[in-house]
C-alpha cells in the first residue's frame, strides 16, 4: 500500500510540473504573439492628452507628444515631451528600453536646466505625478517577464487570452500583472498591476483600438487606476503617423534639451 500511494504521489507530481510548464510555454508563446502582432512599425508619432483626476474628482490636463524608434536587436527607445500647460512646458522623458539589462531613462526638467537620470531603483515612483509610473512608461519587451497562462474568457464583446506576467527586473515595483488580451489581434484589453505586498495595486483599461495605415493598431484610449488612493490617469491618443524617418539621432540626451 505504501509503494502504491507514492507512486501515485510521483504520477500527481510529475503530472502538476507537466502542467505548470505547459502553462509557461502558452503564457510566453501569446507574448511572443503579441509582440509579433504589433512590430514592424519602424518609427512612429502621436499627440496625447493626459488627464490627472483625484478623489474629488479634480482634473489637470496636459498636453504631449510621443516619438518612438522600434528597436532591432534591443528594445525600443521613446521620446515623451510635456507642451502644456506652460509650468511643465518642455519636461522630456527619454527611455532607451533592453531587452535583458534595466532601462535607460532621462528626465529633462527646463526649470532647473539640467537632464536628471532615472536610477532603476526609482522606477517604481510616479511620472510627472500621474498614476503612470516611471516603469510603466518603458516598452514592455517579451524578455522582461516569465509568464503563466490562465485561460480564455469573454472580455466585452471579444474573447481574450489572461495571462501573467512577473516581472523579472528584481527592482521592479510589481510582483506580477494580469494581462487581458484579445484572442484575434493580441490587443491589451485590460491589466492588473500587484504591488510589492501583492495586493492589486492599479488596473489599466485599454479601449478604442483603431487601425492605421492599414497595419498597425493602436489605442485611443487609456484608463489607469490606483485603488489605494482613489486617483485616476487617463490617456487619450490622436494624430498616429508611421515612418516619418525618425533615427538614433532623434534619441539623444542632448535632444531632450532640443525637443520642445
Amino acid at each position: 500500500m505504501m509503494r502504491h500511494t507514492s507512486y501515485a504521489m510521483l504520477l500527481a507530481l510529475v503530472s502538476l510540473n507537466a502542467w505548470a510548464t505547459n502553462e509557461a510555454d502558452r503564457g510566453l508563446e501569446i507574448a511572443r504573439a503579441a509582440d509579433a502582432e504589433h512590430s514592424g512599425f519602424g518609427d512612429s508619432q502621436a499627440r496625447m492628452t493626459m488627464t490627472l483626476i483625484n478623489q474629488a474628482g479634480d482634473q489637470v490636463v496636459r498636453e504631449l507628444r510621443v516619438s518612438t524608434l522600434e528597436g532591432q536587436d534591443e528594445g525600443n527607445k521613446r521620446m515623451t515631451v510635456f507642451d502644456l500647460p506652460h509650468d511643465v512646458r518642455g519636461t522630456a522623458l527619454l527611455t532607451w528600453s533592453y531587452k535583458y539589462e534595466d532601462d535607460d531613462q532621462w528626465l529633462y526638467l527646463p526649470a532647473l536646466r539640467r537632464v536628471k537620470t532615472i536610477a532603476s531603483s526609482n522606477k517604481s515612483g510616479a511620472f510627472m505625478g500621474s498614476e503612470f509610473s516611471f516603469e510603466d512608461m518603458s516598452t514592455q519587451e517579451v524578455e522582461k517577464y516569465t509568464y503563466h497562462y490562465l485561460r480564455d474568457e469573454a472580455c466585452g464583446s471579444l474573447t481574450c487570452y489572461v495571462v501573467e506576467r512577473y516581472p523579472v527586473d528584481e527592482n521592479s515595483g510589481y510582483t506580477k500583472q494580469v494581462v487581458w488580451l484579445d484572442t484575434e489581434h493580441y490587443r491589451v484589453q485590460k491589466v492588473h498591476y500587484y504591488n510589492r505586498t501583492d495586493a492589486l495595486f492599479k488596473t489599466l483599461r485599454v479601449s478604442d483600438w483603431q487601425l492605421h495605415d492599414g497595419e498597425y493598431w493602436r489605442a485611443g484610449h487609456m484608463e489607469m487606476t490606483n485603488h489605494i488612493s482613489g486617483k485616476r490617469t487617463e490617456l487619450q491618443w490622436a494624430d498616429y503617423q508611421f515612418g516619418v524617418g525618425l533615427t538614433d539621432a532623434d534619441f539623444t540626451q542632448n535632444g531632450l534639451k532640443r525637443a520642445w
